[in-house]
């Protein structure tokens, strides 16, 4: 029985790049989750989006001297870009400055104040005079508390990383233009969170098959004593309260792009002319809603947008008694750290994922931070592990294997797949090892285990080699050529296999060696740019098109007397050098 899931992937601030701490974190697991549940025939919906609101996307115009639009325009479109050349199969990447986001968030924000988990409050916050507006808190720098690092912001020190209210800086400053701020009162609006405790204590209470490092980390944030929440900011950039008296406020980022899974929602079902789509998996019961985020966001998918859901209850009149679905499981990844170190674009300690695109491909990028992914403690990525895993196991095991034997088999025999003779035992047993792993290799990837998976299917790989070797059909050719031909059609329907598992990881290879084995079409199905257009305006949008795909999540029925497409490596052998060099380049000015 088909299943509807729903993959909700944290929206990347379009104040600038992406590292590849971010892509461990929240953006590769989720497609490697998607391409999976696909392949089960499962209804899939990955949504996500540019967040282009907020105050790290003015901050960034100020200091470039445009506009917020310009900003996050130019950021959406990297992105967008970035994607498709990682190969991250978004059904739809928007972003929060549609319409339609905007119509969503309000009704969202209406709802909740109309049944009372809302309330205004007023509170000190900095204010420049010389510009006559209230400061937001990356609008303030000044000394650190702590450590006394001067360039603290106002809503964290980068030296010493302490959280901070922006009125406990000593010495403040605006980074507008300098002047020194005054404390102002302003009124703004509050999501009662300590009203959903006991509610959501008795939610997680049923979400034992959460990872405990999420877990853990939830419970903890609750039992510290959950605070109300502000919701709403002095900003001229970002979406409209929706009230006469709040001209001059806009909603707080993290309220509103949390609901950005929602909205990206509908609006993927307006854009396929299905309306009425999007309640397959915000109001059936039995559809599952996954939320992939870095452990930094836990708090407001573990908590906060629970909560949001909780207060929300039924949205819109016409769906009496239906309520929006809660996260089913929110598989956090801790962090991918540097070469020793914390990711810093401050200090330029990072590797840049356009940057390393550029120089190598994605699907051995794809396999590193899989095999040293973050899933339940802080991982590194190391230049010369990258390298040496992508020798001694992308190039030497699989590629390799792959290699040799669809080279050997279009050689010997007429550039088609061999007819098989009679097996022996140890043909038969190899193809029932394959044929029957992608059962549990599958429930694996399903409990959000990637690593796991993927080390299950590289030891497989392995076997194949041993098999091979074993059989050694380059000297059994020249005695049996019918045992040669049994032989290599086993390793090829053992490798056709392995492409459909290793296909959510590695779906660019894949797609290949697809095509070398003599198929035609796409595996998966491709990615498309989109120009959209709304009332007033048209945005970009990447989405997925599925049409003519027919690949499953079963094992190898390769067709006998099949041709071979043109047969390439699938992989390059990388220099050791390579480590040194890239190490050289951290630190240093971009």
């Amino acid at each position: 029985m088909t299943e509807h899931i729903l993959i909700g992937v944290a929206w990347p601030y379009a104040n600038g790049s992406l590292h590849l701490g971010h892509i461990a974190g929240a953006y590769l697991p989720p497609d490697i989750f998607a391409r999976y549940q696909r392949l089960q025939g499962n209804h899939v919906l990955m949504v996500s989006g540019s967040d282009s609101h907020g105050t790290p996307i003015t901050v960034s115009a100020d200091e470039e001297g445009v506009s917020a639009r310009e900003v996050f325009e130019r950021n959406h479109t990297n992105f967008v870009e970035m994607w498709q050349q990682l190969g991250i199969s978004f059904d739809l990447f928007t972003h929060t400055d549609t319409e339609n986001h905007h119509r969503v968030s309000q009704d969202i924000f209406l709802r909740l104040r109309e049944r009372g988990y809302l309330f205004t409050k007023t509170e000190k916050q900095w204010y420049s005079e010389t510009a006559g507006r209230f400061l937001p808190d990356r609008y303030v720098e000044g000394a650190c508390p702590s450590c006394g690092f001067t360039k603290a912001r106002g809503d964290q020190c980068d030296q010493c990383g302490k959280l901070m209210d922006a009125l406990e800086l000593i010495n403040p400053r605006s980074r507008m233009d300098g002047s020194t701020p005054v404390i102002r009162e302003t009124e703004h609006f509050f999501l009662d969170l300590p009203t959903f405790s006991l509610r959501l204590i008795e939610w997680l209470g049923t979400k034992g098959y959460w990872r405990p490092n999420v877990m853990n980390f939830t419970l903890n944030y609750i039992r510290s004593g959950l605070q109300p929440r502000p919701i709403t900011r002095d900003l001229d950039w970002g979406i409209a309260v929706p009230l006469e008296g709040y001209e001059d406020k806009c909603l707080y980022v993290w309220f509103e792009a949390v609901i950005g899974y929602f909205s990206a929602s509908i609006e993927w079902s307006a854009n396929n002319h299905t309306p009425q789509a999007w309640k397959e998996w915000w109001h059936d019961p039995s559809a599952r809603t996954y939320y992939f985020v870095g452990k930094d966001n836990i708090p407001f998918h573990a908590l906060i947008w629970p909560a949001q859901l909780m207060g929300v209850g039924q949205l819109y009149e016409e769906d009496e008694g239906k309520r929006l679905n809660l996260p089913y499981d929110v598989p956090a990844n801790e962090f991918l750290n540097l070469e020793g170190d914390k990711f810093s674009k401050s200090r330029n300690w990072a590797v840049w994922t356009p940057d390393f695109l550029q120089r190598y491909d994605a699907d051995p990028l794809r396999y590193y931070l899989t095999a040293n992914a973050p899933e339940q403690r802080d991982t590194e990525f190391q230049w010369a592990d990258f390298v040496r895993r992508n020798n001694d196991e992308l190039v030497a095991t699989w590629g390799n294997l792959v290699n040799r034997t669809l080279s050997f088999a279009n050689k010997n025999f007429d550039g088609r797949i061999p007819a098989p003779g009679l097996m022996d035992q140890t043909d038969v047993e190899l193809l029932a090892k394959l044929d029957v792993s992608f059962a549990p290799i599958g429930e694996i990837i399903g409990m959000c285990r990637f690593k796991q998976a993927l080390n299950d299917i590289m030891a497989l790989a392995r076997e194949v080699n041993k098999y091979l070797d074993d059989k050694a059909p380059w000297f059994q050719i020249k005695t049996d050529r019918a045992g040669a031909g049994t032989t290599l059609y086993v390793a090829l329907r053992a490798i056709d296999s392995l492409k459909i598992l290793l296909l959510p990881f590695l779906p660019f290879t894949c797609q290949r060696l697809h095509l070398m084995l003599g198929y035609e079409g796409d595996l998966l199905g491709k990615q498309v740019v989109n120009q959209y257009q709304e009332a007033h305006r048209s945005h970009l949008a990447l989405t997925y098109d599925y049409s003519g795909v027919e690949a499953k999540w079963k094992a190898s029925q390769l067709p006998v007397a099949q041709a071979f497409g043109p047969i390439t490596p699938l992989f390059e052998k990388l220099d050791e050098k390579i480590a040194d060099e890239e190490r050289s380049k951290l630190g240093k000015p971009a």
